[in-house]
């Protein structure tokens, strides 16, 4: 194996950067090369040559992959799936309930993605294609996607950072796909930063899906940004954390009637010590590339659409 985008993390678990806008680190996919081949998170439009050249390298042809499972639909993590349902007819599509129509019929969650990203959807994201509705199987609180020979994954609903969103948990290995629940995790510094964005974020439910990862009690976390950490209860315990930290933050600044951008400054402000990222020995770059998907304007824009929800 001589690709660079390649990483062997044991139990024939395989990470695939799958090279976002061409920037190497920030999303994850990953492939368990088990007698079932599935591949988790297949990544952006723009990333399905990427991942499928990952994938030939690691002997998984267009016959041989069984199965696809995106933990929401967010189109960091899903915007690849009706090209790489093209590329592999076989495999099945694997989704919570709530996201399986917006598969089907992308029309909507791209206008709605249009909205947010304007002109840089296309640079980063691409067009999500449909998926022959059957072709996906949607799963509801829990599901279980056969891996072969007795292996399995199982799928346990985790809402609040989106409505569709699922863990997955691997009985080989005991690893717990987070998606983007447990937040951000930059593996160059250990930081772990909230990903809070509208319009579905919600703290408390946030909250009980951490707890419902902890109680799992994986032996290793998988994040689609970015990559495995064994340091299991410390980081879910830090992305509680955190998200109640931002939130008394936005709260703070909502409560002093602040615009978007002047409680975007003040939360950044409150904030920037907790992450190793921001020291001034950290390459600027590391941070900004970190920013693309993650930006502390769409985390505290999530939050101001649950503060007001609520209220």
């Amino acid at each position: 194996m001589d690709s660079s985008n390649i990483t062997p993390l044991g139990g024939d678990v395989y990470e695939i950067d799958t090279m976002l806008a061409g920037h190497s680190g920030i999303t994850a996919a990953y492939l368990i090369r088990s007698d079932r081949p599935c591949l988790i998170e297949p990544g952006t439009a723009g990333s399905a040559p990427v991942v499928r050249r990952a994938l030939t390298e690691l002997g998984v042809g267009a016959d041989d992959l069984a199965s696809v499972v995106v933990t929401h639909i967010h189109l960091d993590h899903a915007g690849g799936v009706g090209d790489i349902a093209g590329l592999y007819p076989q495999a099945e599509i694997v989704v919570h309930e709530k996201g399986a129509r917006h598969l089907a019929d992308p029309s909507r969650l791209m206008r709605s993605a249009r909205m947010v990203w304007g002109d840089a959807l296309d640079t980063l994201f691409g067009e999500l294609k449909p998926t022959d509705a059957a072709r996906i199987r949607a799963v509801e609180d829990t599901g279980v996607i056969d891996l072969g020979c007795g292996r399995r994954l199982e799928s346990h609903y985790s809402p609040g950072h989106a409505k569709h969103h699922v863990g997955l948990v691997d009985s080989g290995t005991g690893d717990l796909y987070v998606g983007d629940a447990a937040g951000i995790y930059i593996p160059e510094t250990a930081d772990v930063r909230p990903a809070t964005p509208p319009p579905d974020f919600d703290l408390d439910t946030a909250l009980a899906s951490l707890g419902k990862f902890r109680d799992l009690g994986p032996q290793r976390l998988l994040f689609a940004h970015y990559g495995p950490v064994t340091e299991v209860d410390a980081t879910l315990e830090r992305s509680a954390e955190e998200l109640r930290v931002w939130v008394d933050a936005v709260r703070a600044a909502k409560d002093q009637g602040l615009e978007l951008d002047h409680a975007v400054a003040m939360v950044v402000e409150r904030t920037k010590d907790r992450y190793a990222i921001n020291n001034a020995d950290i390459d600027p770059e590391l941070a900004a590339k970190y920013d693309v998907l993650n930006s502390p304007a769409n985390n505290v824009a999530g939050i101001m659409h649950a503060l007001d929800r609520h209220a």
